[in-house]
């Protein structure tokens, strides 16, 4: 239970602040008119946030922690969708930020998006790659072998 607390808390803080509440309310001042950009912003969104929380749920159960860098999983995951991408959880915010600018046909938010890309990143890069190489050493390195930093372009050779 109290697991699923830190996780619920950390999603409502960091990627709720990250993917909502920033494009919507301070980047968007109109409501979202429907236009050839809503079906694709609101497929965006649905994406996203089922990528979201599936990595949350992966998180919780195989790695027993949170993405939260001061209580990450204990164990590497290497399950669901991180057999094909190391960050989807990272995606998945992205996607939604995305969403939010086509729905709102709003290029500042899609900026948005790009600067938050960016600093994915640069946090992912500097910090957190070194940080997992330091805690599952061996391991870790396999896995950067097998599966790639962002999309899915390499595959683990007997992945099931």
């Amino acid at each position: 239970m109290l697991l699923f607390l830190k996780n619920l808390l950390f999603s409502l803080v960091v990627p709720g602040t990250v993917a909502v509440h920033v494009p919507v309310f301070v980047f968007s001042h109109d409501p979202a008119q429907f236009s050839r950009n809503t079906l694709a912003g609101g497929l965006l969104l649905a994406i996203g946030g089922a990528i979201y929380l599936w990595c949350l749920w992966d998180f919780a159960s195989a790695g027993r922690g949170t993405p939260a860098p001061i209580d990450p999983p204990k164990h590497l995951v290497v399950r669901g969708l991180y057999r094909y991408t190391r960050n989807p959880m990272y995606v998945g915010v992205v996607g939604i930020i995305f969403g939010w600018a086509l729905l709102f046909s709003a290029p500042r938010i899609g900026v948005y998006g790009l600067c938050v890309a960016v600093g994915f990143h640069l946090f992912v890069v500097f910090y957190e790659e070194p940080a997992l190489r330091r805690i599952f050493g061996s391991s870790y390195d396999q896995y950067c072998l097998q599966v790639s930093r962002w999309l899915p372009f390499r595959h683990a050779p007997n992945s099931a």
